[in-house]
């Protein structure tokens, strides 16, 4: 064999090589990509077997909350009794509704007023929440001169529309006796000729300012007159084409078995239909279960019924076994609250799915107002949050609509002043405040008492989204 031939063999073996190592290579790579693929492919299918797996644990979740709540709500109605006058509230509010619905006004209701917390069944003691009825009365009036039909559901004996102008308040308002006084008539309309005899002359007389003495009359100051006039022929206009229905509540479980009964009868209505939830609704409530019969004790020792020859009867009502011990503690009284049941998701999704859903929020830090304005809204999906300090609530409130909307305050001119002084002082100190999710500074709030009511402001920027909430169910 020669030289070259040696070479071209040994060539061949290295071609041969070179081919077989390829050939194994591109083999192993297709192994990989079928491994990738089959290990990509179970991933995918593991991935999607995960999802569905999640969203269907989501969708679970969901309706056991929501069958929770319902439950909750349902259990709450079912345990709580109604009040004794709710079928004739519900007729007087069907006939009310059913009347200006025919006509196409537009109609709120407005809800008031503080709800009470009873600890005995027969009611001596009971927890109160803070709330005269100021916004809810003044709203009230505004909401009517705006062209509303009002259900004015309230807190028995809190301030009323138009006749809250005549009740005293924390500041020594005008009360409605010191609106009056008494007059009678002084001239001496004696013409007797002057032959009458003297005796005669003073027998009339004396009969005259008997007779005048007997007839006083009773009046509006002069410098009041015109006011009250003002506020009487609002009242009498309300009252003569039937625009205002005032509803009382006094209890917690009163007013909810009202506003859910009223808000139902609105459904018809439509977008038409306003509810301003102005009220200072209670968080806590003592379950009827848990509730004393009679008067919690104050004194050292307790009456139960183990001396009751009734004690034994199955259809006793006597006290929770926890109520006995708390009375038994003596001058300690320890309560045990369980949390009212939220019903703001109720009334958005069932009592009243199509009308404008107004609520308030009372805060007493300024740092958590508008965060928990926005979480009731994300909570419960309604329309308006109107957030208000307790400091500051005469002066300023802000508007908070689901996002991206931005907040928006709104103030009294004096307010007004002083919140963009505070903003621009801040600015210039190159503080981040009093950008226009801040309320005003207490120390900036204007002295006294303001000269005009937030209401005058609050209602028409109301209206005016009710304007839109309207149109938006109007469009194809």
């Amino acid at each position: 064999m020669t030289e070259a031939h040696a070479f071209h063999a040994i060539g061949l073996v290295f071609f041969f090589v070179a081919v077989v190592v390829v050939v194994v290579i591109i083999i192993i790579i297709i192994i990989i990509i079928i491994i990738v693929v089959v290990i990509i492919k179970n991933v995918i299918n593991i991935l999607f077997n995960l999802f569905i797996f999640l969203t269907f644990l989501i969708f679970l979740i969901i309706f056991i909350v929501v069958a929770m709540s319902s439950t909750t709500e349902a259990a709450y109605f079912a345990t709580t009794p109604p009040p004794a006058q709710l079928e004739w509230l519900t007729s007087r509010a069907r006939t009310f509704i059913s009347h200006h619905a025919a006509s196409g006004r537009r109609v709120a209701l407005v809800t008031s007023g503080g709800t009470t917390v009873p600890l005995e069944r027969q009611t001596v003691r009971f927890i109160d929440n803070f709330s005269a009825g100021t916004r809810g009365a003044t709203s009230a009036e505004r909401l009517l001169t705006a062209g509303y039909a009002v259900i004015f559901l309230h807190r028995q004996f809190s301030l009323q529309p138009y006749a809250r102008h005549f009740s005293h308040d924390a500041s020594g308002g005008t009360g409605l006796l010191d609106l009056l006084e008494t007059t009678t008539d002084n001239d001496d309309d004696d013409d007797d000729d002057d032959d009458e005899k003297e005796e005669e002359k003073k027998k009339k007389k004396k009969k005259k300012k008997e007779e005048k003495q007997r007839e006083v009359v009773v009046r509006v100051k002069k410098a009041e007159a015109k006011n009250v006039a003002r506020v009487l022929k609002h009242y009498r206009a309300a009252c003569h084409d039937n625009l205002l229905l005032p509803l009382a509540f006094v209890t917690v479980g009163d007013y909810l078995h009202s506003l859910r009964a009223v808000a139902s009868l609105m459904r018809p209505l439509g977008p038409r239909a306003l509810l301003y939830l102005a009220a200072a609704v209670s968080d806590f409530f003592v379950p009827p279960e848990r509730m004393a019969e009679h008067k919690l004790q104050s004194g050292g020792e307790a009456v139960t019924d183990d001396d009751d020859d009734d004690n034994n009867n199955n259809n006793s009502s006597s006290p929770h076994p926890r109520e006995q011990q708390q009375q038994q503690k003596g001058r300690r009284l320890v309560v045990d609250l369980d949390p009212v049941p939220k019903f703001l998701k109720s009334l958005v999704d069932g009592w009243a799915p199509e009308g404008l859903i107004v609520s308030y929020k009372l805060e007493t830090d300024p740092r958590m107002l508008i965060a928990k304005a926005r979480a009731s809204l994300r909570r419960y999906q309604h329309h308006l949050v109107i957030g208000n300090l307790l400091a500051t609530r005469k002066w300023e409130v802000v508007f908070v609509q689901p996002e991206p909307s931005p907040v928006r305050w709104l103030r009294l001119p004096a307010a007004a002043a002083a919140a963009a002084a505070a903003a621009a002082a801040a600015a210039t100190a190159a503080k981040e405040v009093g950008d226009e999710e801040m309320p005003l500074p207490l120390e900036k709030l204007p002295p006294g008492e303001p000269d005009a009511e937030i209401e005058a402001l609050i209602i028409p920027a109301v209206a005016e989204l009710h304007d839109a909430h309207i149109a938006a169910f109007k469009k194809p």
